[in-house]
């Protein structure tokens, strides 16, 4: 139940990281367990190729997967769970956010704070949306676009709404609720990009092969975010 949790809360999760955080780098206990989910038809397991020499492992719920840990009510209600690939050719990037979502959890975690939730840019977008389409024909007023942003805990930054990746609620060792929103950028951000994620407030992770050059980006802009490595 703990692996169809972390796989439905996150859509997908490379299978080397699920052994590593969800099963304390116990390989084999891992692959004993997603071998008897994949044979109940629970979870898929499949390799794709991420470039021309390298592949990635990833799994994915099934809907009867997806069915089962929500009628099993061993995950909280408001917490949104998916089911098989949305964009497959964004597999290694989606599948690298569960890595992303370990290392904050360890600072919130660190700092005596409590992770409670996890909302992906697929929700939040869709929500935004909602609230923007009923605007009407103030969808265009700058004003009333920041306060729908400010509901949804987003900044307007250039006349546009940017989205993380990934928010994370969490709770404060003082029992306050609070959210941080983490983006996971790479080389192929362009600079105009990469600087509204950091003007937006997010905190940036990248891939220790991007570090340099998106530092070196935020530098010449002028732009004081730091990038964290994943």
């Amino acid at each position: 139940m703990h692996s169809l949790r972390e796989v439905g809360k996150f859509r997908v999760i490379a299978a080397p990281d699920l052994a590593k955080y969800g099963y304390g780098a116990d390989r084999d206990r891992m692959e004993k367990d997603v071998r008897r989910l994949r044979r109940q038809g629970l979870l898929t397991d499949k390799t794709i190729e991420v470039s021309r020499k390298k592949t990635l492992r990833i799994l994915t719920l099934t809907k009867t997967g997806r069915r089962l840990l929500k009628s099993a009510n061993r995950i909280a209600d408001e917490q949104t769970i998916y089911h098989g690939l949305l964009k497959p050719r964004e597999a290694k990037h989606d599948a690298d956010l569960y890595r992303l979502y370990q290392k904050e959890a360890a600072r919130i975690e660190r700092a005596g704070g409590r992770p409670l939730r996890v909302i992906l840019d697929y929700e939040l977008k869709k929500n935004l949306n909602r609230d923007l389409a009923l605007l009407g024909h103030e969808k265009d007023d700058p004003d009333r676009k920041a306060e729908v942003a400010e509901r949804h805990g987003l900044q307007l930054v250039s006349g546009k709404i940017p989205l993380p990746d990934l928010r994370v609620e969490y709770e404060t060792s003082e029992l306050e609720l609070r959210h941080v929103d983490l983006e996971l950028a790479t080389r192929d951000y362009r600079p105009r990009g990469l600087a509204e994620k950091a003007k937006a407030g997010f905190s940036l992770y990248s891939r220790p092969e991007d570090a340099a050059r998106l530092r070196r980006v935020l530098d010449e802009r002028e732009i004081t975010a730091g990038i964290l490595s994943l």
